[in-house]
């Protein structure tokens, strides 16, 4: 058979095989932030879909006292979760019944019993030192997999931040203590000064980008997500980045006004990593439905063309 006659043969033969069977891909990550509402919701009121990994991420581990008012402690962490519902035995539990969830915890947040929780280190020495000591006896206590940045105010420059952070996650990581690590920047300048000095020195070291998109405006259209994804793929580039919604608000593009349209779109062209959701504790009252429509589609096969 000559050559041109052979490449005739094997294109019309194997072409509508590759169509109706796509070539097996990578399971789409899906991650949900709990325990920060403290609206009773458990891991096991979520729905978990065993063709996606899945991603519950505890918020918060914060490093200020329970006092009241709370102060910062240089890196010493304590668990601000709700602890009834997201036990280690709970976290155990979870992760026992269905192979392809991991657990995390996420540092920081917007605020903590209503103080604005601000990255405050005294030194990038004593943070890291504080930081992995306390850090890594929460993770092993609740047998945690990796942890998610999300500070959100800072009382140091973005150095000192990229610093201490990148520190951290490395130490973390070569300790074998976590598999993977996150941030959770959104777009405000003061914020991204923060986040894309991390990057730029610790980037090779972060796993997920779970960038707040629903902080954009309300109202937010499909075009207009697709550039701001565009925008922060950019930004971080080589970057794993998660899009990403609320079931607090209606902040960014919504599920109703067309968010998982734009997934498709992202998928298609082999953009979409995942997806995450702020956050169970308030899905609860919805019933997940979202949650459900989101694994759907990123465990559904699909061709798709390269970006």
């Amino acid at each position: 058979m000559g050559f041109s006659k052979l490449f005739i043969f094997l294109f019309t033969t194997l072409l509508p095989v590759a169509l109706k069977h796509p070539i097996e891909q990578k399971m789409g990550i899906f991650r949900e932030y709990i325990g920060a509402q403290f609206t009773n919701v458990t891991f096991t009121d979520v729905p978990i879909n065993p063709h996606v990994e899945f991603h519950y991420i505890l918020a918060f581990a914060i490093d200020y006292t329970t006092s009241s008012p709370p102060d910062p402690t240089d890196g010493k962490f304590d668990v601000f979760w709700d602890t009834d519902n997201c036990s280690p035995s709970e976290v155990s539990l979870v992760k026992n019944q269905h192979s392809n969830v991991k657990v995390a915890l996420s540092l920081g947040g917007d605020s903590v019993n209503g103080v604005s929780c601000y990255f405050s280190p005294s030194s990038v020495y004593s943070w890291v030192s504080n930081a992995v000591s306390s850090l890594t006896n929460i993770i092993q206590e609740y047998n945690l997999d990796g942890i998610d940045i999300d500070y959100e105010h800072f009382r140091a420059d973005p150095e000192t931040f990229a610093e201490c952070i990148g520190k951290l996650i490395t130490t973390l990581k070569t300790n074998g203590v976590i598999r993977f690590a996150s941030i959770a920047p959104f777009d405000h300048s003061e914020v991204q000064s923060y986040y894309l000095a991390l990057w730029k020195s610790y980037g090779h070291m972060i796993d997920y980008v779970n960038f707040q998109f629903y902080a954009y405006g309300e109202g937010t259209s499909v075009s207009q997500f697709m550039k701001y994804f565009e925008t922060q793929r950019s930004n971080y580039k080589g970057g794993n980045i998660l899009a990403s919604f609320t079931t607090e608000g209606s902040g960014g593009l919504s599920p109703e006004n067309g968010f998982f349209m734009a997934c498709n779109r992202l998928k298609s062209e082999g953009k979409l990593h995942g997806i995450f959701v702020w956050c169970a504790d308030n899905s609860k009252a919805l019933g997940f439905r979202y949650e459900n429509e989101s694994q759907a589609l990123l465990a559904a096969p699909h061709l798709h063309s390269t970006a």
